[in-house]
């Protein structure tokens, strides 16, 4: 029998602008600690620094930490030190996925190896890195530093895992799912846990954020899989179809890949290999007519429900139902 889902105030947050006032205040705060924390006298880095303030983002992992931590009654300004933080290690993850990806769009933007080239990429994600750790000091907080440590460690083999894939049609559907929890999950999951242990909750609430981040994350990072071959580059920021020219097996490729005709499977094999965008049109109509959408969706769907049922072991609060709500942002980017 499934976990029962919290049941929600309709008065409270249905939109990410409505779940971000719950934060908005420590968010604001967070922003002032960035602008700080990348400054700096060395030239590239301050440039740079500037550029990614100006890109934006969601701020979805410190949004995580923030609506946990509060959730669970933690009232003190340790909580921004921790949001950005853990916004410094997204952001230094991003830079080196750039480089290794050849990346062009981020954000709707030129990305920073394409502007700076890939040695000024790689050394200021290594700046944000350590940056990072830097405040984690700050914090105090040997037990937030073993789980982001731990996070930060497996992060980086997820994404040695996922090279050794590159332009391999093979991947199944289990390593896939392994590379996706590395890779993107294990954020979300260290932002709700360390949310919850800053919070001083007790283990089974801690558990609980753990799960909630584990399951948004890879909900998140599905929809973010599917929308490469259903979305369009104006809504993503990023060139739709870039995954098939990075040579990645994703999810609706690999079900596409399985159930679709031998010519058909052969032809996406073939341009994972060859990393060709060539066929790129053609095998985004085989992928729709596969049924891969559908199937990834539906994963993702499993996912945010998981993500949901863990609340349930939180204490109701309108910063538990901006949870809830968060959660179904990653189902909301595609109709």
């Amino acid at each position: 029998m499934s976990s029962p889902i919290p049941t929600l105030d309709p008065h409270l947050p249905t939109s990410l602008s409505e779940v971000t006032q719950l934060v908005q205040s420590e968010l604001d705060a967070a922003e002032e600690l960035i602008q700080k924390n990348l400054a700096s006298d060395v030239a590239t880095v301050a440039s740079i620094g500037e550029y990614i303030v100006q890109s934006g983002g969601k701020r979805l992992r410190p949004m995580t930490a923030m609506l946990v931590a509060r959730a669970l009654g933690h009232r003190h300004d340790e909580i921004v030190v921790l949001a950005v933080l853990l916004e410094f290690l997204h952001t230094a993850t991003l830079l080196h996925d750039d480089v290794v990806d050849r990346s062009q769009r981020r954000r709707g933007r030129k990305t920073v190896n394409l502007l700076w080239g890939n040695a000024p990429s790689v050394l200021v994600g290594d700046f944000l890195y350590s940056r990072s750790f830097q405040l984690m000091v700050q914090l105090g907080r040997m037990d937030i530093m073993s789980v982001i440590s731990e996070a930060t460690n497996l992060i980086a083999a997820g994404e040695v895992k996922q090279l050794e894939h590159v332009r391999d049609p093979d991947l199944s559907e289990a390593d896939y799912m392994d590379i996706i929890r590395c890779k993107s999950a294990l954020l979300f999951q260290a932002a709700a846990e360390t949310g919850a242990t800053l919070a001083n909750a007790s283990l089974d609430e801690i558990e609980a954020a753990r799960l909630f981040g584990l399951h948004f994350g890879l909900a998140y990072q599905l929809m973010d899989d599917l929308l490469d071959y259903a979305g369009d580059s104006g809504h993503l920021g990023k060139n739709v179809g870039d995954d098939l020219r990075e040579g990645k097996s994703t999810l609706p490729l690999i079900f596409a890949m399985r159930y679709s005709s031998e010519d058909h499977a052969k032809l996406i094999r073939s341009a994972i290999r060859e990393q060709s965008a060539e066929d790129t049109a053609e095998i985004m109509r085989v992928v729709k007519n596969s049924g891969a959408l559908g199937y990834t969706r539906a994963n993702a769907l499993a996912q945010t429900h998981l993500a949901k049922s863990s609340l349930f072991r939180l204490p109701p609060s309108r910063y538990r139902d901006g949870l809830n709500h968060l959660a179904d942002i990653a189902l909301e980017r595609i109709q």
